[in-house]
């Protein structure tokens, strides 16, 4: 597996650049990972990136966008919980790319 160096600490990623082990997660990786996504971090993306740190905590499972969608709609409001919203805020994808800075295992169904 390949590694990535973020201010002297190794962690290793997988073949699509996600954090291998989610419990290595800390803010240095996390904005490494926004810099590489071309993500600048606002508290919106922070909002985004802890709701899916808990959810994984909770169930276990990176959320496809779809349940991404309908469980932040059901917590932060129907504003916040639609694709319009978080593909604003992450244009690549937001399932992928803010499980990518989450430290998050790619969801199912992502490419």
């Amino acid at each position: 597996m390949a590694h990535v160096e973020v201010k002297g600490a190794k962690y290793e990623v997988d073949e699509d650049g996600f954090l291998v082990d989610p419990d290595e997660w800390n803010m240095d990786i996390a904005s490494y990972f926004a810099d590489v996504e071309g993500i600048a971090m606002t508290e919106a993306h922070w909002e985004v990136v802890n709701f899916l740190r808990d959810y994984f905590k909770q169930f276990n499972i990176a959320p496809m966008i779809k349940i991404l969608v309908k469980e932040i709609g059901k917590k932060m409001g129907p504003e916040k919980g639609n694709t319009k919203y978080l593909y604003q805020l992450y244009p690549g994808g937001p399932a992928k790319q803010a499980c990518k800075i989450a430290g998050l295992p790619k969801p199912t169904g992502c490419v």
